[in-house]
């Protein structure tokens, strides 16, 4: 059996808060339920599974939302972000300090992992000589978990090489109870030989996702390196509220610092200046420092598109997101919120063309073209989907091929399709994932979704 769950951006609360333990709490009792259904195999008998793997796909840890990067200026001899050169001594060392931050802020929701891990959480009861379930015995056989973590691209740097790194992600793995040895957790799944043979068994292939979004992926570099989206989230997203707060909490009215910290659960991302003239009208109306405000943001705004980093980004002759960027940050403060609106909507549908589904991505994949894998995964959108692709009528026997993405476990606030040029954003808490059954198991049955979401 092998589950799968993306999109946890598990932060060390010095941005928008993370999903609860309870989340974890659920997710355990869910296991336990889909050991029990795994372990009635494809004749009917029940043998009871001695183990399961969970996939993690990426963004889990969530290192880009933390303001603890923020304690350095461009130009500080000690400056560093989560872009800069990672094989400088201070790089390590702030990216394990965050890391610790996020493992400690979670230790709860961490415990859960661990304790699935371990055995010591799912339990199944001894089959009787007839192959069924022996409620009646006091005996109950362990059934551990193996985590399996991917990167994304908010997680990215669990990717880097070197001993410095290697230490981080030991941690990781002791604190979380994953499976992975120190090396670089993998971002493409041919990376590790382990994934594949599990892909392999479950006819499933997995990716994160985020090598079709230009935003946070560079594909001239790779994804041992920074991107627009990584440096736009913390040197504008995640700085705003810090400089507001630095500058004028005395002055403001009480709840807007907060609100603007939830700027992480914004989707899309590139929505953000709409969320903070929001904020600032529903907290401050016609406040004296409204126009304050936004000059904070237009000042960060500025600063960001003159980073080095942004201007080397820069494509010359062509559109691209540098271009999109500016045309968003730098009318925020010289344009009505109607032109923003629009311009929002217009960059949206230009850059990912107005869609929000991958699958357009998944019927390229050569394990879908070739039919080695029946299902297709991806994580990074945040949006639940199972899309029917084709029946492989080319395999001994008919098999659907279906592409879907896992979600997200996350509260955020979402971007309404409808009239967005009312900068509406509707809030909702989601927790998604997918189970993907072996011949054996479960009666035969392929796999299971869950997705739940609640406000």
């Amino acid at each position: 059996m092998l589950i799968i769950i993306s999109d946890l951006h598990l932060g060390d609360g010095t941005t928008a808060d993370s999903i609860a333990p309870s989340a974890f709490r659920l997710f355990a009792r869910r296991l336990s339920e889909s050991a029990r259904f795994a372990s009635i195999r494809k004749d009917g008998k029940y043998r009871p599974i001695d183990s399961m793997d969970v996939l993690l796909l990426g963004d889990i840890i969530d290192p880009l939302h933390s303001t603890r990067w923020l304690d350095t200026d461009p130009g500080d001899a000690d400056y560093i972000r989560p872009w800069s050169d990672p094989y400088t001594a201070p790089y390590a060392k702030k990216l394990m300090e965050v890391t610790r931050a996020i493992l400690a802020k979670n230790e709860e929701s961490m415990s859960v992992l661990r304790s699935l891990a371990s055995g010591e959480e799912i339990k199944l009861p001894p089959a009787t000589l007839d192959g069924k379930p022996d409620y009646e015995s006091r005996v109950r056989l362990p059934c551990k978990v193996r985590f399996h973590y991917m990167v994304g691209n908010h997680d990215w740097y669990y990717h880097l090489k070197g001993p410095a790194f290697d230490t981080i992600r030991l941690e990781m793995i002791q604190k979380m109870g994953l499976s992975n040895p120190a090396s670089p957790f993998p971002f493409d799944p041919e990376e590790s030989p382990l994934l594949m043979e599990l892909f392999e068994r479950h006819r499933v292939y997995a990716r994160h996702g985020d090598i079709y979004d230009k935003f946070n992926y560079d594909r001239e570099a790779g994804r041992d390196h920074g991107t627009i989206g990584d440096v736009f989230t913390m040197d504008v997203c995640n700085r705003f509220p810090v400089e507001v707060s630095k500058r004028y909490r005395d002055r403001l009215p009480a709840g807007i610092v907060n609100s603007l910290r939830k700027i992480a659960n914004i989707r899309p991302v590139l929505a953000a200046p709409l969320w903070i003239s929001g904020q600032i009208r529903e907290y401050a109306g016609n406040h004296p420092l409204e126009d304050e405000l936004k000059k904070v943001w237009d000042d960060i705004s500025d600063e960001f598109l003159e980073l080095d980093f942004v201007r080397q980004a820069d494509k010359a002759f062509r559109f691209d997101m540098v271009d999109a960027m500016e045309l968003i940050i730098k009318t925020s403060g010289r344009a009505s919120f109607k032109t923003i609106n629009d311009i929002v909507i217009w960059v949206r549908r230009r850059m990912w063309g107005g869609k929000r589904s991958f699958v357009n991505f998944a019927v390229k994949e050569p394990a879908f073209l070739n039919g080695r894998a029946q299902h297709i995964v991806y994580g990074h959108t945040h949006y639940y989907e199972v899309v029917p692709m084709r029946l492989n009528t080319f395999a001994p026997v008919p098999e659907s091929q279906v592409y879907f993405n896992s979600g997200t476990w996350h509260s955020y606030y979402d971007l309404a399709m409808h009239n967005p040029r009312e900068q509406r954003f509707v809030p909702y808490q989601a927790l998604t994932y997918l189970t993907f059954y072996s011949d054996e198991e479960h009666d035969g049955r392929r796999f299971e979704t869950w997705s739940g979401s609640y406000a």
